[in-house]
């Protein structure tokens, strides 16, 4: 199987060496593709039995004249530049299927492959809902917390090959729309390239429009929001971005559904000593607005960054609503990075997951919360017994949802129009009243139009 460049960087330690050639001679390659897939279902998880498996590349104009040890050390991030040191010596590493070492310089025409053993991170064991199917496309229900393609850790974990899975090996999914990972909602699979093509046309050529809910911190002002603050990627390597006045344009409008005030709250606020603490304290527990979201541009994490610019992250945003990277004001109106510099944020954000736990500062509700007691995944300090590769602990709620979902998608001329159920999250509580469905989008589209670009 052929990977992508990133994919030869997976986060195994070295296997052991053992009969490994170091003489140039050729390697022994393991290009698995197990079918059926290794799947197995566990805890409400979707998991995958770690595999053996070899990633392969051409070589990129850009590595031509390079050191192998060079390109591996400025293109793949995840691992210390040892581990690959090691893998080109022991044979793990290796060009053309023979073991050449970390000094072998790069031409046009090598093919560079990276054998290891594969341990893939559990998803959600949600089924992928279907929403419309026809003879050109089906139009599914994504769950959160899964990828679409193969990327970093996820290889089968992903919407893409778990509907192979479930159609059969012949199935070849073409995503005409992408989700993040955590994000749920409508994604249109075409069953074929001209229909695939046909999609992508109209996405591109912006005759379709796209509605969002999300769920926010606090009470969400009334009436259409918009929010044109342009938003710049502060980290690649991260994949972290920011409202910053150099960043690309962009525009979000947004309007409140619902909000629910939280329970049992009034004496604490009226208890409070008036210090800064106490008083953040008590904004980000001021309840939850469930919002409605059009995005008239397209920016990476637009909705995520406007909404925290907004003073209203995503309730549960692992990255956006955490006090221990952007503190207690959770960088709401901070354009020029004056109260955070992009340092300081990509230094705290860099750590999570590490040596500390992801975790969103926001205020739950009873269920919600002991979801969000469970632990999230980082490294749980045991190695794996085939390998050597340090372990992760099984991810918490907070890493497998984000309370942002993708809800229409439809055709400016009305020619289709496709909308999902409302999540769980969205729903009134229990015992409460609250809109079970959205209207149309006419408010919002006006609100847009109301803007030069």
């Amino acid at each position: 199987m052929v990977a992508s460049a990133s994919a030869l960087e997976a986060p195994e330690n070295p296997l052991p060496a053992t009969n490994a050639p170091t003489d140039g001679t050729s390697a022994l390659i393991t290009p698995c593709d197990p079918w059926p897939r290794p799947y197995y279902l566990e805890d409400g998880l979707r998991r995958v039995a770690p595999y053996f498996f070899t990633y392969e590349t051409w070589c990129k104009e850009r590595w031509r004249g390079r050191k192998l040890l060079d390109v591996f050390e400025s293109e793949f991030r995840d691992r210390p530049l040892e581990y690959y040191r090691a893998c080109m010596e022991s044979g793990q590493v290796v060009v053309n299927g023979k073991t050449v070492g970390p000094d072998y310089v790069l031409r046009n025409g090598d093919l560079v492959s990276h054998t290891t053993h594969r341990h893939e991170p559990p998803v959600s064991a949600e089924p992928i809902g279907v929403i419309h199917e026809d003879d050109d496309m089906i139009v599914i229900n994504k769950p959160s917390g899964i990828p679409v393609h193969p990327a970093g850790r996820y290889n089968y974990n992903c919407i893409v090959e778990i509907l192979k899975a479930e159609r059969g090996l012949g199935f070849l999914p073409r995503p005409c729309n992408r989700l993040d990972r955590l994000t749920s909602g409508i994604m249109f699979i075409a069953k074929n390239a001209p229909a695939a093509e046909r999609m992508g046309r109209e996405i591109f050529a912006r005759t379709v429009r796209k509605e969002y809910l999300a769920r926010v911190i606090g009470k969400f002002p009334d009436g259409e929001v918009v929010c044109d603050q342009p938003i710049l990627l502060i980290s690649p390597k991260l994949g972290l971005n920011r409202v910053r006045a150099n960043g690309k344009s962009a525009r979000t409008v947004f309007k409140r559904l619902a909000y629910y005030p939280p329970t049992g709250e009034s004496d604490e606020k009226k208890q409070g000593n008036g210090s800064n603490v106490r008083e953040e304290q008590a904004r980000t527990r001021e309840g939850y607005s469930i919002v409605r979201c059009l995005p008239v541009t397209g920016r990476t994490h637009q909705l995520r960054v406007h909404l925290q610019f907004l003073g209203h992250p995503i309730q549960n945003d692992p990255i956006y609503a955490n006090q221990k990277v952007w503190g207690f004001d959770l960088g709401v109106n901070d354009a020029d990075a004056i109260l955070n510099s992009d340092e300081d944020v990509i230094s705290r954000l860099s750590r999570m997951g590490k040596e500390e736990v992801a975790d969103a500062v926001a205020y739950y509700d009873e269920v919600v919360d002991e979801y969000h007691k469970k632990k999230a995944e980082k490294m749980s300090g045991e190695l794996c017994e085939v390998c050597n590769t340090p372990l992760y602990t099984d991810p918490g709620q907070q890493e497998l949802s984000l309370w942002l979902h993708s809800l229409r998608y439809e055709d400016a001329g009305g020619a289709w129009s496709y909308v999902s159920p409302l999540p769980a999250w969205a729903m009134p509580p229990a015992g409460v009243e609250g809109p079970t469905q959205v209207g149309g989008l006419d408010d919002l589209v006006g609100a847009a139009g109301t803007l030069d670009e």
